[in-house]
């Protein structure tokens, strides 16, 4: 088994450390950040998710983005209705519906947060990225941060009732940003873009969502300027009645190495317990598995990865790599980030055993 060392002091953001950016809102999750270094800081470009606090125990406010005035504003639906479904703390659907949902509990948007020891961070005041097009009515979630040369390049989901698609922006201060392209329709998430071309060409993993004779599969796809994505080509599912036979999804970045490229993927099996598994593609081909292991590296035990707005849930989109020690930062139970180490020989010399 790979050894995995916990931060003692985990979590080490969780909502009560972060005051909420709309009147009458709270802040229910800090959760899924990017990582990426920048000028002698470690940067956490967290999913803030705000949920509008309803003074009456009948009515639950649904949030979004209102494009024609360019504010957020709720909407109110009765719990006695009958119309609607809230067993699942994260989306209200309405009944009948099966594997859809109409409303978010919560709005997510992405915060920067910024450490010199990678433990203890100051979250920044403002939204890195906020809606703000029809595209983002329900909000950015999940993003991931991938440096190609000097640039920064922030993807992450953009959720609207057209579906979730997929939005890529570029930053070389954290400050501002440049909007490149959406670069994968509906239904599409957990896009890792690779931190370097590979034979002239850029690569991106991804996760569309299939309704029909499929599964929720992780794909490959290739682009010759970060904009129009093609060559789509099926990577890998889960197992038949294993940890990961819920869906899996890319998770970090994939981390260059010696024997291929690394990467730390989530899966959920079919209680949706998240879990956190490792693999290696091809150098020259990432289309190509060179090997996968059977067993994740993470999963949900401690009470923190366990409780939460959404429990049983340890889901990364991004690392640090000082030397041998890989520092991934995860979201724990849709709630708080933690941060746990890994060395990268132990992981590499397990899956190529």
């Amino acid at each position: 088994m790979i050894k995995v060392e916990r931060y003692k002091k985990n979590p080490i953001i969780t909502p009560d450390m972060i005051k909420p950016i709309n009147s009458g809102y709270q802040v229910v999750g800090a959760f899924n950040a990017a990582v990426t270094e920048y000028k002698g800081e470690i940067l956490l470009i967290l999913r803030i998710a705000e949920r509008p606090i309803s003074n009456d125990p009948n009515i639950e406010l649904a949030p979004y983005f209102d494009c024609e005035t360019n504010k957020t504003k709720t909407i109110g639906l009765d719990r006695n209705s009958g119309k609607y479904n809230f067993d699942d703390s994260r989306v209200i659907s309405t009944i009948g519906k099966e594997n859809e949902f109409d409303f978010l509990t919560s709005i997510s948007y992405l915060r920067i947060a910024r450490s010199t020891d990678g433990i203890n961070f100051v979250i920044d005041d403002e939204p890195f990225v906020y809606p703000h097009n029809e595209y983002e009515t329900f909000g950015v979630e999940d993003p991931r941060c991938s440096k190609i040369d000097n640039t920064y390049y922030l993807n992450f989901s953009a959720v609207s009732t057209h579906g979730v698609c997929v939005e890529l922006i570029s930053t070389e201060d954290f400050k501002s940003y440049k909007h490149i392209s959406r670069i994968f329709n509906p239904d599409n998430k957990d896009v890792a873009l690779f931190p370097e071309k590979i034979n002239g060409k850029y690569y991106a993993l991804n996760r569309p969502t299939v309704k029909s004779t499929g599964h929720n599969d992780v794909w490959i796809s290739s682009s010759p300027d970060l904009k129009a994505f093609g060559d789509h080509t099926w990577l890998f599912t889960g197992s038949k009645d294993g940890w990961d036979n819920g869906r899996v999804g890319a998770g970090l970045p994939p981390i260059k190495t010696k024997y291929g490229w690394l990467e730390i993927y989530h899966a959920a099996d079919t209680k949706s317990r998240y879990c956190l598994g490792a693999m290696l593609l091809d150098l020259n081909d990432p289309t190509k598995i060179v090997k996968r292991l059977s067993e994740p590296i993470l999963r949900p035990e401690t009470d923190y990865e366990k409780n939460g707005f959404f429990g049983e849930v340890v889901f990364s989109c991004g690392a640090t790599l000082t030397g041998d020690v890989l520092s991934i930062y995860y979201g724990v139970a849709d709630t708080s980030m933690a941060v746990c180490k890994f060395s990268m020989m132990e992981i590499l010399n397990e899956i190529m055993k």
